[in-house]
C-alpha cells in the first residue's frame, strides 16, 4: 500500500479551504476570554492551595 504524499498534500489543502475560520476580531475576543480564565483559574487555585496550607500548618503546627 502506497502512500502518495503529493494526493495527500492536495487533500489537506480542500480540507483546510473548508474550513470557517474566525475572524481577526473573533480571534483576539477569544484569545482574550481565554487568558482572563486562565488568570481566574490561577488565582482560584492559589487561594484553594493557600487556605489548605493554613489548615495544614494549623494542625501540625509547622
Amino acid at each position: 500500500m502506497a502512500f502518495n504524499v503529493l494526493k495527500f498534500a492536495r487533500e489537506v489543502r480542500t480540507e483546510a479551504n473548508r474550513v470557517t475560520w474566525p475572524s481577526g476580531k473573533e480571534t483576539v475576543q477569544l484569545t482574550g476570554l481565554v487568558l482572563a480564565m486562565v488568570v481566574i483559574m490561577a488565582l482560584l487555585l492559589l487561594g484553594v492551595d493557600s487556605l489548605i496550607g493554613f489548615g495544614m500548618r494549623s494542625l501540625f503546627g509547622a
